[in-house]
């Protein structure tokens, strides 16, 4: 029997933005797009390895605004062409990343779901990862309408 996860392991928002699924999607998966909107404002990417299929890897540094670098390595777990993308973060700190895209009257309901393997570890970054994943759809949105280059 498969565990739910526990409300305290998963940290989600959503956002509607006026594109289509496949307009969204295309920024996921192009990786000369994508590294320049993931992550929070202000934030910069270099990607080591992106092998945009299922159970390809992507390998990146961000690079944050006081200079400071997170490495991170990532799995595509779960690839659907405008309807959904499933990041497993295989480096510290372990969750899945579920991305939904939902076609909406506007455009796209982007449903970002975050879920931790730990519930003590999404207690203790919530408070760093809530306003990041708004501020990285932000940038998605940003990206989308042509600001971030």
């Amino acid at each position: 029997m498969e565990k739910s996860p526990n409300q305290h392991q998963v940290i989600q928002t959503h956002r509607t933005v006026p594109y289509t699924p496949d307009e969204v999607y295309t920024a996921f998966a192009d990786p000369i797009r994508l590294a320049k909107w993931w992550g929070p404002k202000d934030f910069t990417n270099t990607f080591e390895m992106f092998e945009f299929k299922v159970g390809g890897g992507w390998k990146f540094i961000m690079h944050g605004p006081d200079g400071s670098n997170f490495h991170n390595e990532c799995l595509f777990s779960v690839l659907e062409p405008g309807k959904k993308i499933v990041i497993q973060h295989v480096s510290q700190p372990h969750f899945t990343l579920s991305v939904s895209l939902l076609p909406s009257e506007i455009g796209t309901q982007v449903l970002w779901v975050q879920e931790f393997e730990d519930p003590k570890v999404a207690a203790a970054v919530r408070h760093i990862a809530e306003p990041g994943n708004e501020q990285n759809l932000d940038r998605l949105y940003m990206h989308l309408r042509g600001e971030l280059k």
